[in-house]
């Protein structure tokens, strides 16, 4: 998530992209509430539901660009990735509380918390918010779903079970076809930031390394996703609190606007979103729950051009597709004969 861009567990399927929210494995086992439904009634009620869920999960992600674009309006960037993640702990930590969970106690797992948090939250979170100072909000969402690509070339050298095809491959390449066609190479990047849009990327690459960290070191903890993601959280908001004082002076004032938008890219963003990302995977399984990363550059192109007025030009969208077709290449399976 992140963006999704979350703070997450172990993935077992670390495709699932968005604005600075790492993804969450299904669950080994699950238990239903009984419902005063007939058998005939729940599975289409549970299908609209997960659908409903779906759609404000892909809104809340798309729209979290704009809201970092805003968000830097009135704040700092490192500013507005402190209240990113600290408001986004707290909505975590309030559910943590309501459920009766508790924190995790091992040094271990704390270290390597730390290490992903800095990866997965602090690190991408702030290179989205300072390249944002000069890229539109548009192309920042469409460097952000990159991340299949990275993570797929990252993960062939990285984990010795995932084997490189020669569909993965084909989808690398055409996915970096699309980011030279978002760009303008033909044109030499003129007009395009070349610092903010790398540092986008370098965003977007920042996610596949913290989950393959997180995969070689706490796949096995026992602790729940929602405990784990707090403590991540957590540990993002003491990180970043350091950095910000020592860099950035405190704010002289707290513009609205810029403040509901840091408050919404925190709250719903960050903290919702992994709770309705989380509830996807387990009901519907990480296969459907990802493709809500091929609606987050939709939503985000559409919403940077209506609310922001960002001038879009015909590469654009047509580069997004090119990216977008390359992820998918990149995380589709072979059709096994029957």
């Amino acid at each position: 998530m992140s963006t999704t861009d979350a703070p997450a567990a172990p993935p077992t399927s670390p495709d699932i992209s968005a604005p600075g929210l790492a993804p969450s494995p299904a669950p080994t086992s699950t238990t239903s509430t009984p419902a005063v439904t007939t058998p005939q009634d729940r599975p289409a009620r549970r299908t609209v539901a997960w659908r409903v869920r779906f759609a404000v999960l892909c809104l809340v992600w798309g729209f979290s660009f704009l809201f970092i674009k805003v968000g830097t309006e009135g704040f700092a960037p490192l500013q507005v990735t402190l209240g990113r993640v600290a408001f986004g702990a707290l909505v975590l930590l309030v559910f943590l509380a309501i459920k009766r969970e508790r924190l995790p106690r091992s040094a271990r797992t704390w270290g390597h918390l730390a290490v992903a948090a800095f990866l997965l939250n602090a690190l991408p979170f702030s290179l989205f918010a300072y390249s944002e100072l000069t890229i539109p909000s548009t192309l920042a969402s469409i460097c952000n779903a990159t991340s299949p690509l990275w993570g797929m070339a990252l993960s062939v050298v990285a984990l010795s079970e995932d084997r490189p095809t020669r569909r993965r491959v084909a989808g690398l390449g055409i996915g970096f076809l699309g980011v030279l066609t978002v760009l303008g190479a033909w044109q030499g990047f003129s007009g395009t930031d070349l610092t903010g849009t790398a540092m986008a990327l370098g965003a977007s690459l920042s996610y596949p390394v913290g989950w393959i960290y997180v995969r070689r070191t706490l796949a096995r903890d026992q602790h729940s996703h929602l405990a784990m993601s707090s403590a991540q959280l957590l540990l993002a908001t003491a990180q970043l609190a350091l950095v910000t004082a020592l860099f950035t002076p405190l704010p002289t004032s707290f513009p609205l606007v810029p403040l509901l938008a840091v408050f919404a890219l925190g709250a719903l963003g960050t903290g919702v979103a992994f709770l309705l990302q989380y509830g996807l995977v387990a009901e519907v399984g990480p296969t459907t729950a990802q493709m809500v990363t091929y609606f987050i550059p939709v939503i985000a192109t559409a919403s940077g051009v209506a609310l922001l007025n960002e001038h879009l030009t015909w590469n654009t969208p047509l580069g997004a597709l090119i990216v977008l077709a390359g992820a998918a290449l990149t995380q589709s399976k072979p059709r096994t004969a029957r």
